[in-house]
């Protein structure tokens, strides 16, 4: 298999016009070391990124139930790798990860709600008028509109991840290795 073109970016390599964002977020991350080869990019999707992931009206909980949703839908291992073990830390359990990607049974309740919105906007490219309804009586129309614009950050994530074969950082990788099931991408 021929390498990546755009292998993430080491530290000494990494483009002085961006110095600032490498000790920041984009410094800790391979998906942003992957993006570094285009700073312009970055840059403006520094602020983006800050309201999508940190700022949304969803909240830690909902997010990662989105996150893992799109990751899993986009195949993407790196997106599904690095929000399992951000569910785990926000306390998500084993069975909770894996009914977001339905194994077993997918999820019902508020998170089945965002399951098939996420869905939706992958295979409709909207949601239906009952389904927004019923999400914004469960969250919230704020919500509902940082649920759609997440869907699409994670996915231009995805396909730059999977165009690159951005590698899964080290210490996701480490954590993975305890559950391997959990952290793949495909269903046990």
């Amino acid at each position: 298999m021929k390498p990546s073109p755009c292998l993430p970016i080491a530290d000494a390599d990494w483009p002085d016009d961006i110095a600032e964002l490498r000790e920041g977020f984009a410094g800790a991350l391979n998906v942003y070391r992957t993006m570094a080869h285009h700073p312009a990019l970055l840059t403006a999707w520094a602020p983006f990124r800050q309201h999508v992931v940190k700022e949304n009206a969803l909240g830690p909980e909902l997010t990662e139930v989105v996150i893992l949703r799109a990751g899993f839908r986009l195949a993407s291992a790196y997106e599904w790798a690095h929000h399992v073990s951000r569910a785990l830390a926000l306390g998500f359990s084993e069975a909770r990860i894996n009914a977001i990607r339905g194994v077993p049974q997918r999820s019902t309740g508020v998170d089945g709600l965002i399951i098939d919105a996420v869905d939706a906007l992958l295979d409709q490219h909207r949601l239906s008028k009952t389904q927004e309804a019923a999400l914004a009586e469960a969250i919230g129309r704020k919500a509902v509109i940082d649920l759609i614009a997440m869907v699409g950050f994670y996915s231009v994530l995805g396909y730059l991840l999977k165009t690159y074969d951005t590698p899964i950082d080290d210490a996701i990788q480490k954590e993975a290795q305890e559950n391997p099931a959990l952290f793949s991408i495909t269903a046990p």
